[in-house]
């Protein structure tokens, strides 16, 4: 999944950004309000991760905006108030959830995935395709009676491609949400992640659909 961290503090940020990509998460970030807002409506992010008090435009008038132009994207919004006020503010202007500086990082993780399985066909954390069960909560394979160890980014592959079993999934959609904005490495990478998958799934479980993409099978 491909999340967007909108927050100024910059040593807050990129932590953040670190702990989620070791999750598996493609994390963009950027520090100012209206950044976030050209950054989330042109991009395919699965989450936002929003401050309130931000240069440019503060994280109400972001969420605000985002929601008139009908942009549903889940925000979990973060902020250093406490008030019961703002919190309302925050969900009135259409927020999903919001934490209160300081947190703790497990709680934070715990609200993305929380907010990442209420969306769409992710609404359920155990997805099957055959053989084969994806657990995106707790991040287990299992094929069959056998659990399958995968790598963060082949994990991350393989969530998208089960999220949309049945479907045919463009390599350029799997790059969006697998690998942040600022990759610029060859895009072939994808073709090396699913030979990965593959090989540790069995070779028919991941379909080649000539000149459009990739469709999960079933085993």
């Amino acid at each position: 999944m491909r999340l967007l961290i909108v927050e100024d503090e910059k040593r807050l940020a990129l932590s953040l950004a670190a702990g989620l990509r070791a999750e598996g998460f493609a994390v963009d970030v950027v520090h100012d309000g209206l950044e976030g807002l050209h950054r989330a409506g042109s991009e395919p992010y699965d989450l936002v991760v929003l401050d309130i008090m931000l240069p440019g435009m503060n994280g109400y008038r972001v969420c605000g905006a985002l929601r008139a132009a009908g942009n549903d994207v889940p925000i979990l919004m973060l902020t250093a108030k406490d008030g019961e006020y703002d919190e309302a503010e925050g969900l009135d202007t259409g927020a999903d959830d919001y934490l209160t500086k300081p947190f703790s990082y497990v709680v934070l993780l715990a609200r993305v995935r929380a907010l990442l399985r209420r969306r769409g066909r992710a609404a359920s954390p155990v997805l099957t395709a055959g053989e084969l069960t994806v657990d995106t909560a707790a991040r287990r394979v299992r094929l069959g009676e056998e659990e399958v160890g995968l790598t963060a980014k082949e994990f991350a592959v393989l969530e998208q491609l089960v999220t949309r079993r049945g479907e045919v999934v463009s390599k350029g959609e799997i790059l969006e949400h697998v690998w942040d904005f600022a990759y610029e490495g060859d895009p072939n990478i994808v073709e090396v992640y699913v030979s990965a998958l593959r090989r540790k799934l069995g070779a028919g479980i991941i379909r080649t659909v000539r000149g459009a993409g990739y469709r999960l099978g079933e085993r």
